[in-house]
């Protein structure tokens, strides 16, 4: 039995495209944490605002209880970036491990500038690396560097997640 994989890092790192080729890797289900903001998290996005804890909290309960129904194994891209949020996702699925896609501002801002159309605004990337908190030594989890293509992230994530099971 697989568990969940949340797919998390700040806006740009890649997130949606490494957790569609996850999924299709493993062959589970593959949700997108962006689909499941409320219309008031996007506007406020879009309009240049951050969220702030009160506006992820109901989002992040939607994705919690996503990740419930596929405790049997599924993909979430989701930013997750402090670890309050992966606290609240794990109370709905105590399983899911983490895929933190980590890079440097430049890397990411690089990356980021690639998504003409996208809701969230370049300008909100600075506040994106000021909240967030990486993977602690105590949650389980990779982190990974973005700066290579999606196929390596890919095969790297499921390399160590072979390892870190036959351990």
């Amino acid at each position: 039995m697989a568990s969940p994989v949340v797919v998390m890092g700040v806006s740009g790192s890649g997130k949606s495209t490494v957790g569609a080729a996850l999924a299709r890797r493993l062959r589970v289900p593959f949700a997108d944490a962006d689909d499941f903001h409320p219309a008031a998290n996007i506007a406020k996005m879009a309009a240049g605002h951050a969220l702030d804890d009160a506006d992820r909290y109901p989002w992040l309960e939607t994705i919690g209880d996503w990740l419930g129904q596929h405790r049997d194994g599924g993909v979430m891209s989701c930013s997750a970036l402090k670890r309050l949020y992966r606290n609240q996702l794990r109370r709905h699925c105590s399983e899911v491990v983490f895929l933190h896609l980590t890079g440097s501002p430049e890397v990411i801002g690089r990356r980021q500038a690639g998504r003409p159309g996208h809701y969230m605004p370049a300008s909100l990337l600075a506040s994106q690396f000021e909240t967030l908190e990486d993977l602690g030594p105590d949650e389980s989890g990779v982190t990974i560097d973005v700066d290579q293509s999606i196929d390596a992230i890919v095969d790297q994530y499921v390399t160590q997640s072979d390892t870190a099971a036959a351990e």
